[in-house]
């Protein structure tokens, strides 16, 4: 046996113990780890390093995806967190080392394995089910979701697809946050029993766990946000137009969206700019004009020099502890060259809640019906989605009901003047009453806050670009720190959130401790 075979196998044989004692674990209780952990190299990695590893050969495309899939294996029984691995993602490898090979690399992400959540279509041999049990024996899509185009465009390897909270947490007033009927409960690595966050808990928790390189999310209403704040790794919801949404089980077409989840500001640039562009099946990205196809040049380790920040103190929120990491973040901004100026939202916006629901009610059923239509599955509308649930109550609904899938089917079209006066006024206090009026009133460059709903959802509902970063934690669990601006503020966003993230360096690598008494 070669000792690369022997150290191999005594590093997975070894407990959480035994590895401390061989020092190959420093500063790490015997029981904080609960299981083995292969090819913990990876940790952090990011793509810039596995980009310069594959072009010194000392790394393949083949070899990478090889390792990853192995942590998933081993890791993932406890996480849940990947719903399926791709069956053809080794040789999908293998041929973008061919490539290589022949002095072809595609983009920064030629090999990168990703992982992407299970309401993305794929037009191979993994399935696109939302969680749910009712498109699982669909037949698969019969193209890809435009941004998997253009993530296979540019190299990416897919390595399969994550759990989520079912129909992206939109069938029930009472689920439960990274839980689906396929994949089960997803949880969150830090602490296995505590909350992941929904709906994109799976690309946040695979991430943070460091079982792929990079993950894609997809929001409505702090989706992605929310998953990556909890999950301690760094999530981008975009402006609205900026991504396709073709070929994505939706909720509501006014905010939905795809976006990075990625353990580095870097990384996210680069998933973010591989999946811009135009879509002539969803017109909203004619707007994409306005993006860039390389974010990475905005990545500016001073870029909080000379920047007029907005400090959004009115959600700093009753936690001691997060109140006073914020100030002390707020604080690093100030030092680090920003002018910040404290600014104030309206009320106004917070007691929409009502009229915000109504929305995606109206939207959903209209959405879903049209994308349905299209899977060429026996479930062709909302109403055959509301019978097959009571028809497998069992598997479907052992914890929770479908509300919500009820009251959308009770709604009629769009047309209908109780959804256009909602939406007009969504729309108009989230915008110009709203993140609008208070940049242009200050001349921001962006506004902070911690990563919570009163910010998230403001920008969610007008389709604003919002990034969190990780900030510290309070109670042994991550928390985000959020900068938020107008449409297609990406490039000055990302410049502050770099650069803070440079100063700070709050991302921990997770223990995968044991679930809590």
């Amino acid at each position: 046996m070669s000792r690369e075979k022997q150290s191999r196998r005594e590093f997975l044989q070894a407990g959480a113990a035994g590895l401390a004692a061989l020092g190959l674990m420093k500063n790490v209780k015997a029981d904080a780890i609960a299981f083995a952990e292969p090819y913990a190299e990876l940790n952090e990695i990011t793509i810039a390093r596995l980009q310069a590893r594959m072009k010194s050969g000392e790394l393949s495309a083949r070899r990478l995806a090889e390792m990853y899939l192995e942590r998933i294996r081993e890791i993932d029984p406890k996480l849940r967190s990947v719903i399926e691995t791709n069956p053809d993602a080794l040789k999908i490898a293998e041929e973008l080392d061919k490539e290589r090979k022949r002095g072809k690399v595609r983009s920064m992400l030629h090999g990168i394995p990703v992982l992407i959540k299970d309401n993305i279509d794929t037009a191979d041999r993994m399935k696109t089910t939302a969680g749910s049990f009712a498109l699982v024996d669909a037949p698969v899509p019969e193209r890809d979701a435009f941004i998997v185009e253009k993530l296979r465009k540019a190299g990416a390897v897919i390595l399969g697809k994550t759990n989520l909270s079912e129909w992206a947490n939109f069938r029930s007033t009472k689920s439960i946050s990274g839980w689906s009927g396929r994949g089960g409960q997803t949880n969150n690595p830090y602490i296995l029993d505590k909350n992941p966050c929904g709906s994109s808990a799976g690309s946040g928790v695979a991430i943070s766990a460091n079982l792929a390189a990079v993950s894609v999310g997809t929001e409505t209403n702090g989706s992605i946000i929310c998953p990556a704040t909890r999950n301690g790794v760094v999530g981008i919801k975009p402006t609205l137009g900026l991504i396709s949404r073709s070929g994505i089980i939706p909720i509501a077409h006014t905010q939905d969206t795809a976006g990075p989840m990625t353990r580095t500001v870097s990384d996210a640039a680069i998933l973010l700019g591989a999946m811009v562009g135009r879509d002539k099946r969803d017109l909203t990205t004619n707007e994409s004009r306005k993006g860039e196809k390389d974010y990475t040049k905005f990545l500016d380790p001073n870029g909080l020099r000379g920047a007029r920040i907005g400090v959004a103190r009115q959600f700093l929120g009753n936690n001691a502890v997060v109140k006073a990491m914020m100030e002390s973040h707020f604080e690093v901004l100030k030092t680090s060259g920003a002018t910040l100026i404290d600014v104030t939202f309206s009320e106004d916006f917070s007691k929409t809640g009502d009229d915000r629901l109504q929305i995606l009610l109206y939207e959903f059923k209209n959405d879903l019906n049209k994308y349905l239509a299209g899977r060429r599955s026996p479930y062709k509308t909302l109403a055959d989605l509301i019978k097959f649930n009571e028809e497998n109550k069992e598997r479907e609904m052992p914890l929770f009901g479908q509300e919500l899938f009820l009251q959308s089917q009770s709604k009629g079209d769009l047309t209908e003047s109780a959804y256009l006066q909602a939406l007009q006024k969504v729309k108009r206090l989230s915008r110009e009453d709203g993140i609008d009026a208070v940049v242009v009133k200050n001349r921001l460059d962006g506004i902070v806050s911690p990563a919570v709903g009163g910010t998230w959802s403001m920008a969610a509902v007008a389709g604003y670009p919002y990034i969190t970063v990780p900030a510290g934690f309070a109670d042994n669990l991550p928390v985000g720190i959020a900068f938020f601006g107008r449409a297609f503020t990406e490039p000055q966003l990302l410049k502050i959130t770099y650069a803070f993230e440079q100063k700070t360096k709050m991302r921990q690598t997770p223990k995968f401790s044991p679930a809590s008494a």
